[in-house]
């Protein structure tokens, strides 16, 4: 059957005709949904530009006749898309497919990250996401579902579900050795968000400026400048953010990795941390602390976070972004009294809360033990994997400097001279499907290097993998790099 029977121009155009197919299935759809069936029919068939604006459609009669259903379905489909703007009619001039509609190609794109197409990833800041506790995750999501009383479904309170900010409370004291009252806790989703939340606080108070370590994490950039505040980066010794060129820059903020410097390695000296809070305290400031990785310390006991020597000059952050994965988008934020009201604030008008469900999944998970069991199961299997790359470092690249290494999910290489220049060096690699990024990657500052300086991040590639990655590299460069 085709439109008007026999000959599809005769209802129009050869546009028309090449929509009819999508106005057939609604035809036979059940009549209690037949009207609602043909005016979707119709609307796509605006949307996907087979009925292209101008298009002049059958009478109401004609179509009627052909789809076998009444006049009235159709009249009443036509008055419809009409209303909405798809068509345009006029008194005895019939009904056209309006402008108003433009053709559409809708496709669900996968925007997220994704792992390179390569032999070996060395990439930073990725954890083992095969290592998800999904059987405990599950278990606890139907504990949860089973007890949650049906007001908690509400809107939350925006700084989190009480029982999640007192969980996480009394976590960040026992392994962090953060202070941490539950009325100043909020829960984030991520590290990012509580940056851009601090951003906006601060700018609204009149900051424009924040110090970011440099070398340092690219990700701070980006956020502080959506929230109208600018960067300054601030250069590193061996012991941390330098104190002199932080006080000469006229910052009153400052982002800092004191635990486990990202992507150094080092974590800040007790002399450093004081040097840096007097600053703070000297001009009322305040220092934003990321703890992205504080949990994963192998080789001695952990650095507790600077937010515990005063809370009142220090922001903390962190998230379950390395310890259970990326994708939960689950995080915490610790803010000093002063700034409380107006973070929280910020936050109810950002979002109205994280979702209940997933916070009060958190808590449980905390609560019953599952999280320090979790972090106890990726240590012993992310210090295997450092143990893993230092060796294979040191059989096939020898002299290389390893550091960073007492914590965290990555390590710093310094290669010997003989595998330089960088540039070649990096090529080749690239070349033997080896992804790896220099520290030079992670400068605001450009610095000429001699030698080769690599960020490799180990805790998502199996031992098996490791070795087989830095074989190629080793492979790649070959004998005229390493001299031989």
């Amino acid at each position: 059957m085709t439109p008007s029977g026999t000959n599809p121009a005769a209802s129009g155009s050869a546009a028309w005709a090449a929509a009819w197919e999508l106005l057939l299935p609604a035809a036979s759809a059940p009549a209690r949904a037949r009207g609602r069936s043909l005016q979707a029919a119709l609307r796509e068939a605006v949307r996907s530009g087979r009925l292209v604006p101008g298009t002049r459609l059958p009478s109401s009669r004609e179509l009627a006749a052909d789809l076998e259903v009444s006049r009235g379905l159709v009249t009443e489909a036509y008055e419809q898309l009409t209303a909405e703007g798809y068509l345009r009619s006029g008194r005895g001039a019939g009904t056209w497919v309006g402008g108003a509609a433009r053709a559409a190609h809708p496709r669900a794109r996968d925007l997220a990250p994704r792992s390179l197409d390569t032999r070996a990833d060395f990439l930073p800041g990725t954890p083992d996401l095969s290592l998800f506790p999904r059987a405990a995750w599950a278990a606890a999501q139907r504990g949860v579902l089973a007890e949650l009383p049906h007001h908690t479904l509400g809107y939350p309170d925006p700084r989190g579900l009480p029982r999640l900010r007192t969980a996480l409370a009394e976590l960040l004291v026992r392994r962090r050795g953060v202070v941490a009252d539950p009325e100043r806790v909020l829960v984030v989703s991520g590290v990012a968000q509580a940056t851009t939340l601090l951003g906006f606080v601060l700018h609204a108070r009149g900051m424009r400026t924040i110090g970011v370590e440099d070398p340092g994490s690219p990700e701070h950039d980006a956020l502080y400048t959506s929230a109208g505040i600018g960067t300054v980066p601030l250069p590193l010794d061996d012991e941390g953010l330098a104190a002199g060129p932080l006080r000469d820059s006229g910052v009153r903020a400052v982002v800092t990795t004191p635990a486990h410097q990202f992507p150094s390695g080092i974590a800040y000296s007790a002399r450093r941390r004081a040097e840096l809070l007097d600053w703070a305290r000297s001009v009322d400031g305040l220092v934003v602390e990321d703890d992205y990785d504080g949990d994963f310390r192998y080789d001695r006991a952990p650095v507790g976070a600077l937010q515990g020597l005063d809370p009142e000059h220090v922001a903390y952050t962190g998230s379950v972004s390395k310890s259970l994965a990326p994708g939960l988008r689950l995080g915490w934020l610790l803010v000093p009294a002063s700034l409380t009201e107006e973070v929280v604030e910020r936050k109810r008008t950002m979002d109205l809360g994280n979702p209940v469900v997933d916070q009060a999944l958190l808590a449980r998970f905390i609560e019953r033990g599952d999280y320090d069991r979790q972090l106890r199961r990726c240590q012993r299997a992310y210090r295997e994997r450092r143990d893993t790359l230092v060796a294979a470092l040191e059989e096939h690249f020898p002299g290389t400097r390893v550091s960073g290494i007492a914590a965290g999910l990555h390590a710093i290489a310094a290669l010997p001279l003989r595998y330089g220049p960088p540039d070649h060096f990096l090529e080749r690699v690239a070349a033997a499907g080896v992804a790896v990024r220099p520290v030079s990657d992670f400068a605001q500052t450009p610095a000429e290097e001699e030698s080769v300086r690599l960020v490799l991040g180990y805790a998502h590639v199996s031992p098996t993998r490791i070795r087989e990655g830095v074989r190629l590299m080793a492979a790649a460069v070959g004998a005229r790099w390493a001299g031989g």
